[in-house]
């Protein structure tokens, strides 16, 4: 299970010697398992690092369970460095050689499938889900007093007075209002404890309506959606529709993203655009959200005393005096260090004002 902490490993390993990264695309609906050894054994074929391609191969065919739609494989023997994780959503298959762990694919990831709060709402209670990259982490509930109706007819007492069916629909409103900010409440916590990123309700939409007016303001802007559900939906029923109102909502959320950004570096203030100057506010640690265009890589060259970043072989580094060493993708290096500095990354999709730029930064001053 790739957890916090273990991203926060790959993130932080380095190393003098190669790292070999593998994604496998393994979703077995789709395919037979020995057609995924031996696209593993193809993927590898042009890699030049024999201890670690057996590290590999010997990890998948025969000690890996087959869960998930796809794993993720990062192996450098020179080190005794060996890790796996594999993720119940899918990923396209690669390879990629450096000095580090290829992340940027669990970037797309986590920006697609990362924190995901689900709330299951009615007038007695709520089933709260976080899921995160396709799994299930937690999932909790609360009930309320349980709201008892009254047939319709003669009441035993005159209508208004206390007992009577106007003091009975009084008390039930107030009933359904204390559970509603008990259920709400509850669900500030859930979320708060899990770092949810983003919120999706699902109920009658009068239900739906009044939780969501139940929570705090801060929290009714992370609602990205809302569908109709009933309480007792199974687990995969209710990650299929979020995800289903989620992606519609993520494409809208992307495009505003990209308009924000462009016009941020329009007005030089608040964002930059294109890979040269994004690296420069990457290096001074600035970019509070790094915006890039799906499958964008573009090497470049990194200082071997600092650290900085170029577009260009300059022949000392302006920071240090240092010299220039070529990198295969300027962009992986990018998304990792804005990940380290406890930065965004934002993937888009099929964005054609992004494709222009194919990559920019929301600035945090």
């Amino acid at each position: 299970m790739l957890t916090d902490s273990a991203l926060r490993e790959l993130l932080d390993y380095s190393s003098t010697a190669p790292v070999l990264s593998v994604y496998l695309n393994t979703d077995v609906s789709t395919g037979a398992i020995d057609n995924y050894k031996l696209q593993l054994r193809n993927l590898l074929k042009h890699v030049d690092l024999p201890k670690d391609e057996d590290t590999i191969i010997g990890y998948f065919e025969r000690e890996r369970e087959w869960t998930g739609q796809s794993i993720a494989m990062f192996s450098c023997s020179s080190d005794h460095y060996f890790k796996a994780f594999p993720l119940a959503v899918p990923i396209r298959s690669r390879v990629h050689v450096s000095d580090q762990p290829y992340v940027k694919p669990l970037a797309d990831l986590l920006d697609a499938y990362g924190g995901y709060g689900v709330a299951l709402v009615d007038k007695q209670g709520a089933r709260l889900f976080l899921f995160h990259l396709g799994e299930l982490r937690e999932q909790e509930g609360i009930m309320g007093d349980e709201i008892r109706q009254v047939k319709r007819g003669r009441s035993s007492s005159m209508p208004g007075r206390r007992g009577g069916a106007a003091g009975h629909a009084r008390g039930t409103a107030e009933l359904v209002d204390r559970n509603f900010k008990e259920a709400a409440d509850f669900a500030v916590s859930f979320f708060e404890e899990n770092h949810v990123r983003r919120v999706l309700l699902g109920g009658t939409e009068a239900n739906v309506a009044q939780f969501r007016h139940a929570l705090p303001k801060a929290w009714q802007s992370l609602i990205v959606g809302s569908f109709a559900v009933g309480m007792t939906a199974s687990v995969n029923e209710v990650w299929e529709r979020a995800m289903e109102i989620g992606r519609q909502a993520e494409e809208r959320r992307e495009n505003r993203l990209v308009q924000n950004l462009i016009t941020s570096a329009s007005k030089g203030k608040g964002g930059v655009l294109r890979l040269d100057d994004t690296l420069a506010t990457v290096r001074e640690g600035r970019v509070k959200t790094l915006v890039v265009q799906e499958g964008y890589h573009q090497p470049g060259y990194r200082c071997q005393g600092c650290g900085h970043l170029a577009v260009e072989n300059l022949k000392t580094c302006p920071f240090c005096g240092g010299s220039f060493e070529q990198i295969p993708d300027a962009v992986e290096l990018a998304v990792r260090k804005v990940m380290q500095d406890g930065g965004e990354v934002e993937i888009v999709h099929n964005n054609a004002e992004l494709e222009k730029m194919k990559i920019g930064g929301l600035l945090r001053y």
